[in-house]
């Protein structure tokens, strides 16, 4: 192989330092590049002859991915590949891959805290006191969690440990997952259920799901209308899952008990989104996958799986 295709591209990203990729990387014989690049012009001139491409939020878009003249593998640091024109990859034939297990624990862990102090009440009860009114019954109403069905929709990596946590604190659980056989969910005491079934039924509603036509605002003024009015969603998947206009409007008319929502279809989410004044939300800024022990595994598993491509060994988590 030419000298000048020895190339591995990290486009973006905002790590303190790659040192973690270097480990990986550094006995392969291949040069690793740290371009940070802020525009298009910036992609097209880093990468056109990378054998591989690592990328965060970059747009990878149809134009950079025609340009690439010797690249063998994307890989997309983290889980979503909103970012990236899979179906001109696929044209070209070239691999991309995602990091979706490196932060199951860290997001796991921040669904449980935001749905645990939403179904307590504690943002709400917190305000109150804080206003000089002391009450020893919540503000709404809050079955046991015994009582209560928690649901995710999605039954994938993350959603499956989420519901393992909420089997810790007594929830009743379901999933909606059509691809995902009753009896693989049974198998792990989750009842299968409908999205329909879902919306009606579900104490706690959970969304991990893939954002793509058939999910992009599947949750909106006509699926929230269904729900329990003492009901709480929490999202710490895909932000174009949720219309967040309509959220705003059924908090604000106390149609569902409360949303915590880590992640938003326009990031940084903007001053005038009537979200910020919903009650019974809280809102946090797409912080679920932090750790600081999740950066380095992000960064090291990404560079893996270069290492796989350039050695002839199977991709361990190809989406495309």
């Amino acid at each position: 192989m030419d000298s000048i295709t020895k190339k591995i591209v990290i486009t973006d990203h905002g790590f303190s330092n790659i040192n973690p990729e270097r480990a990986v990387l550094e006995q392969s014989g291949y040069e690793l590049i740290d371009a940070q690049c802020k525009s298009e012009a910036d992609l097209l001139a880093a990468t056109r002859d990378a054998f591989a491409l690592i990328v965060q939020w970059a747009p990878i878009t149809e134009t950079v991915i025609r340009n690439l003249a010797n690249c063998r593998l994307i890989v997309r640091y983290g889980i979503g590949v909103d970012n990236l024109d899979l179906a001109a990859a696929r044209e070209r034939q070239i691999p991309v891959c995602n990091v979706p297990d490196y932060c199951i624990d860290e997001v796991s862990d921040h669904t449980m805290a935001l749905a645990m102090a939403l179904h307590r009440q504690i943002p709400a009860t917190d305000q109150r006191v804080r206003e000089g009114v002391w009450k020893i019954i919540p503000p709404g109403t809050v079955p046991a969690c015994k009582d209560a069905l928690f649901t995710t929709l999605g039954f994938g990596r993350i959603a499956r440990v989420v519901l393992k946590k909420a089997a810790a604190f007594h929830f009743k659980r379901a999933a909606f997952d059509p691809f995902v056989s009753e009896e693989e969910m049974q198998a792990l005491g989750v009842q299968k259920i409908t999205f329909e079934e879902a919306l009606a039924t579900s104490d706690l509603l959970s969304l991990h799901l893939p954002l793509n036509d058939k999910t992009h605002h599947l949750i909106n003024r006509e699926s929230l209308l269904k729900m329990k009015s003492n009901a709480v969603l929490i999202n710490t998947s895909r932000g174009g899952l949720i219309n967040t206009v309509d959220l705003a409007q059924a908090l604000t008319e106390n149609r569902i008990g409360g949303a915590g929502i880590d992640v938003f279809e326009q990031e940084p989410l903007p001053d005038s989104h009537p979200i910020r004044q919903a009650p019974n939300t809280i809102l946090t800024s797409h912080t679920a996958w932090y750790s600081q022990r999740s950066i380095p595994i992000l960064q090291q598993f990404a560079a893996e799986e270069v290492l796989r491509i350039i050695n002839g060994e199977p991709l361990k988590n190809r989406i495309a």
